[in-house]
């Protein structure tokens, strides 16, 4: 599943249908290399809701079915955007822009990453924060910066 296609579903409950709201971001640990928690916006407020993955029940191409976020939920992870960020070796060297990533529904697991350079395997990923997608230089198969990336 593309994190681009999960952007704007509708998230519902199970049984009732319940409409939560509509899915605005995927928070990813990216020690990890996994999808952690749904961002839902909802609402005339537009506020925004926290959802952790595990509580997705099911995962398609027209919604997200889950269970709707407990009170006692725990402290928000912090949250930065993978689409859109610039991917950075751990030498500071450009290699790129993320454009979408693909991830398994059901283990929540990144499996690609898409840039404007090629495809980046998950297991390259050393971080990610507000500047940057940082990556293992070696072996990510990116190629040499260019000028003007």
């Amino acid at each position: 599943m593309l994190f681009s296609r999960v952007r704007g579903l509708p998230v519902l409950t199970p049984g009732d249908g319940q409409r939560l709201g509509v899915v605005r971001a995927l928070t990813v640990d990216a020690a990890s290399g996994t999808v952690t928690h749904v961002r839902i916006r909802s609402g005339r407020l537009r506020r925004e809701t926290l959802l952790a993955w595990d509580d997705v029940d099911a995962a398609g191409p027209d919604m997200l079915i889950a269970l709707p976020p407990s009170s006692a939920s725990a402290e928000s992870p912090p949250h930065h955007d993978l689409l859109g960020s610039r991917v950075l070796t751990e030498e500071g060297e450009e290699r790129g822009t993320v454009l979408d990533a693909a991830f398994d529904p059901l283990t929540a697991r990144i499996e690609a990453v898409l840039t404007t350079r090629g495809e980046l395997p998950a297991d390259h990923f050393l971080g990610l924060g507000d500047y940057a997608l940082v990556i293992r230089a070696r072996g990510t198969g990116l190629g040499t910066p260019a000028p003007h990336d």
